[in-house]
């Protein structure tokens, strides 16, 4: 067996089909690394690797956007075809198990270049609804054990 890691960005939007009756997820990962050639020039060099997560689990989809960074493991194979200029033109592709998000893509004006979402705290959400208010969320005498995560 065969396994293969990639961290990188995303190329485009993933796209969900429906293939014999089974959901497929298509994206492609752009992994870049910086190297100093045998001149001591410094250079950068790009793979992609074109992506298909077989699942059921189709939840993830929408949050595989355009530049979002990902951690992506399965199986590749190399697909080798002539491209229309008659160049023979090699493919890495990847079955994927496993696809966890890293990072949202960089926003411009943001304070660390990276988008962050608004998510409110539901310890103090439980907290606040399920005592009087005279009793700060933080006094609690018991944690809360039906959170939802």
């Amino acid at each position: 067996m065969i396994k293969l890691n990639v961290i990188g960005h995303l190329g485009k939007d993933a796209l969900v089909n429906n293939v014999n009756g089974r959901n497929v997820i298509n994206f492609t990962v752009a992994h870049t690394e910086k190297f100093k050639d045998a001149q001591g020039t410094q250079k950068e060099r790009t793979i992609w690797v074109d992506c298909a997560y077989w699942t059921d689990r189709t939840a993830i989809a929408p949050y595989l956007k355009k530049g979002t960074q990902v951690y992506v493991e399965g199986n590749p194979d190399v697909r080798v075809y002539t491209n229309p200029q008659g160049v023979a033109t090699g493919v890495i592709t990847l079955r994927v198990n496993t696809v966890q998000l890293l990072g949202t893509k960089p926003v411009e004006g943001a304070a660390n270049g990276y988008a962050t979402s608004q998510v409110s705290n539901p310890t103090a959400m439980v907290a606040e609804q399920s005592h009087p208010s005279s009793v700060a969320p933080t006094e609690m005498a018991e944690p809360i054990d039906d959170l939802p995560f």
